[in-house]
């Protein structure tokens, strides 16, 4: 392996912006002509797959149209290589762009040579998957789950650095508590993240993930359906009534924690069931700290 611990590792988020000038999604994506120039062009027998790519999946069907576009025009957007032992070149982003190569039969590509880090590889490789929205939920989470094993980064340092929400990170990565089977159908897409989150609770979510896909249930149902199973359902009030603590969803939990995190005050939401209505309740320990929500209020 090359050694690329040379020089200090840049830190999550130091240069992201050029990490993500790099991947430019709108145009990787599209095989498009751009403003940036390739570095040289390499064997394509030189380049090879990243063993970190988030990604697991390629549909055959946009690998197809890839590979016409690339035989039609040549790879138009260069890949983003790293170089490695043995006179080799890494991919760091533009994995779908070799392959199409390949199945094109073109002897080289045009590369864009980055000295990365292990840590900006995998960030590119999340980058440039996620701003394309074509990662399913369960690679996502296992994206960030290597960022934070691998480099000990946490959910709120994500969060700022990749421009998503501390929640949105969480529930993702709650996804990796099903079972495999189950997290198989959130890869081929056949459950929706909603559908599976909502089944994280259960004791059986196989057997309700199966029920979900052949009844065609939403979100809404999912839940309700997870809920009986557990014994929460409860007589029906003409009143909508609050929902307990204990039953509220994870998206809600979160938003607490975003909530609270952020006004360093306890916040609570109370969604009334059945509708669209509900209540937030901020908890106050001093009055600066009214005074400081007030402020924020106001504004």
């Amino acid at each position: 392996m090359a050694d690329h611990t040379k020089g200090k590792p840049r830190g999550l988020g130091r240069g992201l912006s050029a990490l993500m000038a790099d991947v430019n999604p709108v145009t990787e994506e599209n095989n498009v002509p751009s403003n940036r120039q390739p570095d040289m062009m390499v064997p394509i027998e030189k380049v090879i797959a990243n063993p970190d790519q988030p990604r697991r999946r390629f549909d055959q069907q946009d690998l197809d149209d890839l590979t016409a576009s690339v035989k039609e025009k040549g790879v138009i957007q260069p890949l983003i290589v790293r170089p490695v032992e043995g006179g080799m070149y890494e991919i760091v982003a533009g994995e779908r762009r070799w392959r199409a190569s390949q199945a094109a039969q073109l002897h080289e590509v045009p590369v864009l040579v980055r000295d990365y880090s292990d840590l900006e590889v995998l960030e590119v490789a999340i980058i440039e998957n996620i701003q394309r929205a074509d990662l399913n939920a369960v690679e996502e989470a296992a994206g960030y789950k290597q960022l934070m094993e691998k480099f000990g980064h946490t959910q709120e340092r994500l969060a700022e650095a990749l421009g998503k929400s501390r929640s949105h990170i969480a529930n993702l990565m709650r996804l990796l508590q099903l079972p495999e089977d189950v997290q198989e159908m959130v890869q081929r897409r056949d459950l929706s993240a909603g559908h599976a989150r909502a089944l994280i609770t259960s004791e059986n979510p196989t057997v309700l993930a199966k029920k979900v896909v052949k009844n065609g249930m939403s979100v809404r149902a999912t839940e309700a359906m997870v809920r009986k199973e557990a014994g929460g359902d409860r007589p029906k009030s003409s009143k909508p009534a609050q929902r307990p603590a204990s039953e509220k969803d994870a998206d809600t939990k979160a938003l607490e924690a975003d909530l609270s995190s952020w006004l360093k005050m306890q916040v609570s939401i109370d969604h009334k069931t059945g509708t669209e209505a509900g209540t937030v309740t901020i908890s106050y320990e001093t009055l600066d700290q009214l005074d400081e929500l007030c402020g924020i209020l106001s504004r």
